[in-house]
């Protein structure tokens, strides 16, 4: 393993960048220079950031450089894909402790990049520095856009559908399955360092967490997909989305952000929300409520929007697109409608990083 001092902050970019190859014509100069240059003829600039800190956004213990680099792009391209835009740039800062190699690094460019190539975006610039408190990433993606193509949050109306595309709460499942292997772990070598238990500490060097059959939970959890496929299809059936936003903290505060811009309410249908059967086991499992963790859990980048009513039998071509409720007047509020016909309001308790 090679220490990051020996080769330096301008070594490091350059064993990490040296090989870019530009692929948008709005890239007119990427790393290399004091700043990087792009032009945008009659086009809408989008810009995005996300700053990853470990400990409260990542834990290294079980998601590796790879995974937590090509998360990291996806997370910001699917903010970008959530106004209705394309992405086609993007910076990477890095603050590093000793503990981490140029090939830690090497790891986490490769997802970055895999990421990147998948949606055809320039890598072009960034900034590396210490750090005394592990890892901290802060990326940011530019995207571009016509006018008329980007979707506010603060365009619904009374009547109009939501929708949501694939299915939520698995990504919070992943995590809680993660959680769990990672507290069984730790908890045998407490008892085998308690029992001075040599042997069963060099088991345990090479424990093996029990993801049978929850393999879709981990992928939602460490390898995140920004839904342009589901952009795409919008724009196929020529549907303009009044509102629209990503699923990153929980479908709940999503729609509440949605309701306060647009000054309307909803009411969503418990019966409508998309659940993958694997997130159900997982959730009776652990005894947590599945709704709850749809509605709350996060992490999902799945988009949230509402469309008028008249694109009612458009959405039903959609395979991967689930109506789930409508756009109200605000002052019959944010309801949850439960399977037994029960109403509650909603209320904002995803993820909050500063809670």
């Amino acid at each position: 393993m090679t220490d990051i001092s020996k080769l330096g902050e301008f070594g490091l970019i350059h064993r990490l960048t040296d090989d870019i190859k530009i692929k948008n014509e709005s890239t007119v100069k990427g790393v290399g220079d004091d700043c990087a240059v792009m032009h945008y003829p009659d086009k809408e600039v989008l810009v995005t950031t996300d700053m990853l800190m470990e400990g409260v956004h990542f834990d290294l213990t079980y998601i590796d450089q790879q995974h937590l680099g090509y998360k990291s792009a996806m997370v910001n391209i699917s903010d970008i894909i959530a106004m209705g835009g394309t992405p086609r740039q993007m910076t990477v800062s890095l603050a590093l402790s000793k503990r981490f190699t140029v090939e830690d690094m090497e790891q986490f460019y490769s997802g970055l990049r895999m990421a990147c190539d998948k949606y055809g975006i320039d890598i072009v610039g960034g900034d590396t520095t210490s750090s005394y408190t592990g890892m901290a990433i802060s990326i940011t993606c530019i995207g571009e856009a016509d006018p008329n193509d980007i979707i506010y949050r603060n365009g619904a109306h009374d009547t109009d559908l939501v929708c949501v595309s694939g299915d939520l709460g698995a990504a919070y499942m992943g995590l809680q399955l993660l959680e769990r292997e990672k507290s069984v772990y730790y908890q045998q070598v407490a008892e085998a360092k308690k029992k001075n238990d040599k042997k069963a500490l060099e088991q345990l060097a090479s424990f093996q967490p029990d993801f049978a059959g929850k393999e879709y939970l981990l992928q939602r959890q460490l390898k995140p997909e920004a839904r342009g496929d589901i952009l795409k299809k919008l724009h196929e059936l020529n549907i303009k989305p009044t509102a629209m936003m990503d699923v990153s903290d929980g479908l709940s505060s999503e729609l509440m952000h949605i309701c306060t811009q647009s000054g309307c309410g909803c009411r969503i249908y418990e019966k409508n929300i998309p659940i993958d059967y694997q997130t159900a086991v997982m959730a009776e499992e652990m005894n947590l409520n599945v709704t709850t963790c749809a509605m709350n859990g996060g992490e999902d980048y799945e988009l949230l929007f509402t469309v008028p009513i008249g694109d009612h039998d458009k959405i039903q071509q959609l395979d991967d697109v689930k109506l789930i409720g409508h756009i109200t007047k605000k002052e019959l509020g944010n309801v949850l409608v439960t399977r037994d016909g029960n109403e509650f309001e909603l209320k904002a308790q995803g993820w909050n990083p500063l809670a």
